[in-house]
C-alpha cells in the first residue's frame, strides 16, 4: 500500500498542486535544453503556479519535469501555499505558524522509518549496461551553466562507515557522462564529513540520490540539523507517520518508497572532475568551475513515468530561499530561544538570498536583561555563529518586535530608518562560514573564516522597553471602527476584492 498525502508522496503533491490551481499542466511541446529554466525562472519572478511540463522535446517519452516545486504563488494569504504542502499544512499557512510548526517537530521524538518491501520507485530497475543518466531530461538550466544539471531538488543518502549515522542533505548534482555526476562535498556539510569518514579508510563512499522525494524528506534534508542527527526520523516527527523506506539494489542504504527517481553507486575517494559554473542561490553564476567529486551510477530505479523536479537558482525567492531559508530560520529561531535570549521571530527574508536573518527581539523581554547593544550582539553572534545554522548565512540583523520581520517592506523601513552609520554594526571576522558567499575576498573564501556581521536596528530608546515614534500606517492611525467600516466597503468603493494593507 503506497504512503500517501502531499508531505510525504511527491506524486500526491503534484497532483493536489494541479487541483488547487498551484500547478499547471504544459502541453506544448517544451525543451530541456534552457526552455525549461527560462519558463520556470518567469515563474518565480511573476509568482505564477508550478509548471509541469508533460511534452519534452528531450528523453524518454513519459518522463516529466516539474518547475519552481517550492516558488511563491501570488501575494498575500496563500503565497506559502506549496511550500506549506510540503509539510501537510494548509495552503494559506503563514511564516510563523510554519516555523513553530517545524520546532515542534525538532523537540518531539524521532519517528523512524518503516521499512518495506517494494514500492514505486522499483516500478524500473535498471544496472550494469542499462544504466543510462542520459535517457532523462535532464536540463541545461541556464546559459551560463557548465552542464545539465540533475539534482538541483533532491537528496544525497550516504551512512557512516560504522552504520550509526545516515545523513540525508541537499547538495547539487551536474550530469558528468552517462553513469557519473558530479558536484560539491564540501567539509563543513554532512555529506562531505561522511566522505572524508570514508576516503580516510581508503575506500569509495556508498552513496544515493533521491529525486522526486517526498516533500517533507526534501526540506528535512535541508534542514541544518547537528551531525550524526538522522533526517528520516525527523520526517515521522514532523508529519506525525514514520517515512516508509525501501532498501536500495546494492549497497544497503535505504531510500523513500515511493520516490520518482533513485539513483545508486558510490563517491570516488579521489577522482574529481570540473563541476559548474552554475547560476546560484545568492543570484549571480561566476564564470569559474571547480573540481568536484565523481559519484559513479550502478544503479538506476524510477516511477512509471517519471516527474523530475528542478530548481532553477537565481534571483529570489526560489527553493533555496523558501524551503532552505525556513529550515534555516527555524533552526536559528530555537537556537536563540534555548539560550534564553529575548527572541520573538527569526526570518531569512527570502529577497535577500539567504545572506542575511533577520532577528525581532522583544523589547520588553530585552529591557529586563540591561544587556547593550554590543553585549547583545555579541551574545546573537555566539549562538548563531557558532552553530551549523549560521555557518550558512553571513549576516544578522536585530529589530524590535515591532515590525513584521516577514514583511520585507517592513525590514527595509526599520533598515533604513533606524541603523545608525558606524555605531550599529558588529563585525566577526574570525567566524567561519560557508564560502559560496558572493562577497568574500579569497583569503576568506581560503580559510573558510570571516565576512559575518551583526546589525542592530535597535533605538536607544528600545533597549529600555519602549518606542518613541508611533507607526504612521492604517492599522496603527485610524479607530478600530473606521477600519472595520473601510475595509468592509472596500469593494463597494470600487476598490478590487482583495485586503488592503494592513501594516
Amino acid at each position: 500500500m503506497t504512503q500517501r498525502g502531499s508531505a510525504l508522496n511527491f506524486r500526491d503533491f503534484v497532483e493536489d498542486a494541479l487541483a488547487s490551481g498551484d500547478a499547471i499542466e504544459i502541453g506544448k511541446p517544451v525543451s530541456p535544453t534552457l526552455e525549461v529554466g527560462a519558463i520556470t525562472r518567469r515563474v518565480y519572478e511573476t509568482r505564477s503556479p508550478a509548471p509541469l511540463f508533460g511534452n519534452l522535446t528531450e528523453g524518454e517519452a513519459g518522463c516529466r519535469i516539474l518547475g519552481a516545486p517550492a516558488g511563491l504563488t501570488g501575494i498575500g494569504k496563500g503565497q506559502y501555499g506549496r511550500l506549506a504542502a510540503h509539510f501537510g499544512l494548509g495552503r494559506e499557512t503563514e511564516p510563523r505558524q510554519l516555523l513553530e510548526h517545524l520546532i515542534r517537530a525538532m523537540h518531539a521524538d524521532p519517528v523512524p522509518p518503516r521499512v518495506v518491501e517494494t514500492g514505486p520507485c522499483k516500478e524500473n530497475v535498471l544496472t550494469g549496461d542499462d544504466v543510462d543518466l542520459e535517457r532523462f531530461p535532464v536540463p541545461l538550466l541556464h546559459q551560463e551553466d557548465g552542464g545539465r544539471y540533475v539534482g538541483t531538488y533532491g537528496f544525497h543518502v550516504v551512512r557512516s562507515p560504522d552504520g550509526r549515522w545516515t545523513s540525508w542533505s541537499v547538495s547539487r548534482t551536474m550530469l558528468h557522462g552517462r553513469t557519473t555526476l558530479v558536484g560539491p562535498a564540501m567539509a563543513q556539510q554532512h555529506l562531505g564529513m561522511i566522505h572524508a569518514m570514508w576516503r580516510e579508510k581508503g575506500l569509495p563512499t556508498p552513496w544515493a540520490m533521491v529525486l522526486g522525494a517526498p516533500p517533507a524528506a526534501l526540506a528535512a534534508a535541508g534542514m541544518p540539523l547537528p551531525a550524526e542527527v538522522n533526517e528520516d526520523g525527523y520526517v515521522g516527527a514532523l508529519t506525525g507517520s514514520a517515512v516508509e523506506v525501501v532498501r536500495t539494489e546494492l549497497h544497503d542504504l535505504f531510500v523513500p518508497a515511493n520516490a520518482e527517481i533513485v539513483l545508486e553507486g558510490y563517491i570516488s575517494p579521489d577522482e574529481t572532475a570540473p563541476e559548474g559554473p552554475m547560476g546560484e542561490y545568492h543570484g549571480y553564476s561566476f564564470a569559474e568551475s571547480k573540481q568536484q567529486p565523481v559519484f559513479h551510477v550502478e544503479a538506476v530505479t524510477h516511477r512509471d513515468d517519471p516527474i523530475l523536479p528542478v530548481c532553477a537558482a537565481g534571483l529570489p525567492p526560489e527553493e533555496n530561499h523558501t524551503v532552505w531559508g525556513t529550515m534555516i530560520s527555524a533552526v536559528s529561531l530555537d537556537l536563540l530561544r534555548s539560550h534564553g535570549l529575548p527572541v520573538d521571530l527569526a526570518w531569512c527574508s527570502y529577497e535577500a538570498a539567504t545572506c542575511w536573518i533577520v532577528v525581532s527581539v522583544d523589547i520588553e523581554r530585552l529591557a529586563l536583561t540591561h544587556l547593550s547593544e554590543r553585549q547583545l550582539a555579541d551574545a546573537v553572534a555566539d549562538v548563531l555563529f557558532g552553530s551549523h545554522t549560521g555557518w550558512l548565512v553571513p549576516k544578522v540583523l536585530l529589530v524590535a518586535n515591532d515590525i513584521d520581520i516577514t514583511d520585507i517592506d517592513q525590514v527595509v523601513w526599520a533598515l533604513a530608518t533606524r541603523y545608525h552609520p558606524g555605531t550599529g554594526e558588529y563585525v566577526y571576522p574570525e567566524a567561519p562560514g560557508i564560502p559560496m558567499v558572493p562577497y568574500l575576498t579569497p583569503e576568506e573564501v581560503r580559510t573558510g573564516r570571516g565576512g559575518k556581521s551583526v546589525t542592530s536596528l535597535l533605538l536607544p530608546e528600545q533597549f529600555a522597553g519602549t518606542t518613541r515614534g508611533r507607526t504612521a500606517s492604517f492599522r496603527h492611525s485610524f479607530p478600530d471602527d473606521l477600519r472595520e467600516r473601510v475595509v468592509g466597503n472596500w469593494a463597494a468603493f470600487g476598490f478590487p476584492a482583495s485586503e488592503p494593507t494592513t501594516t
